[in-house]
């Protein structure tokens, strides 16, 4: 099945960015500049350029030019993604690292956010979630064994939490919260951080019809990691009188 142009002019775009021929705040070709290169419309070359905008890769300075951004990882924090097709977005490898995966007793405010009892078993996986071999995530989830009976069966080092949930529990609502921290000992050693350097924790609990399915702690280092979203607003039209 033939690549379609415009993610074939992504694919280009992105294997500049990954060797290094176009570092971080360096003009890429223009709509037209591309468009020419690759013997396309400059609507074709704009969707291959909207597209690595919209995924942090690139950012547009109006009147100037398209450039590369800083090489920190992007997470929508308007939308549920599963973090492995973030990274593979990006022209970057994925891979896990499961540090936990068993049942627990439940904690007094794990329980209240599962609609669980104090001491019932829920079920609780600790996964470092890595980017071209270097950790990006540190994901520590605790799931309801009434929504999700088979979690711990799971075999997380070939598929994400995120996209097993998604499965068997399709999502119904979430809310989450963010703010920075100080990342304890365990989270630098698995993060491969300085003590000193701040992470951003995005607390996300998740719902399904059947009720809350889990609530999970993911923490990223600061220097590695950013959140942001691409809005489109739709006007309200406007009616004339006869």
């Amino acid at each position: 099945m033939a690549v379609a142009k415009f993610a074939e002019i992504k694919e280009f775009m992105l294997s500049q960015i990954e060797i290094g021929a176009w570092p971080e705040h360096s003009r890429v070709p223009s709509e037209n500049e591309l468009a020419e290169q690759f013997s396309v419309s400059r609507m074709t070359a704009r969707r291959a350029l909207q597209e690595l905008t919209e995924q942090g890769i690139l950012y547009r300075t109006q009147g100037v030019g398209s450039f590369v951004a800083a090489l920190k990882s992007q997470s929508s924090l308007l939308e549920i993604r599963n973090i492995a097709d973030e990274v593979q977005a990006r022209g970057h490898a994925y891979s896990a690292r499961l540090l936990q995966l068993t049942e627990l007793p439940c904690p007094t405010i794990i329980a209240s956010a599962l609609g669980l009892r104090r001491n019932d078993p829920v079920y609780f996986s600790l996964i470092v979630h890595l980017e071209n071999a270097l950790p990006l995530q540190l994901e520590a989830r605790y799931v309801s064994p009434l929504q999700v009976p088979d979690y711990i069966a799971q075999d997380f080092s070939n598929q994400t939490p995120h996209h097993y949930l998604s499965l068997i529990a399709p999502l119904t609502e979430a809310e989450h919260t963010v703010e920075a921290i100080w990342p304890d000992d365990f989270t630098c050693k698995h993060l491969q951080l300085r003590k000193a350097e701040p992470c951003l924790r995005l607390t996300r609990r998740t719902f399904s019809r059947g009720g809350a399915v889990s609530l999970a702690y993911l923490t990223s280092p600061g220097s590695r990691y950013r959140l942001g979203s691409h809005l489109n607003f739709v006007l309200p039209t406007t009616t004339r009188e006869p």
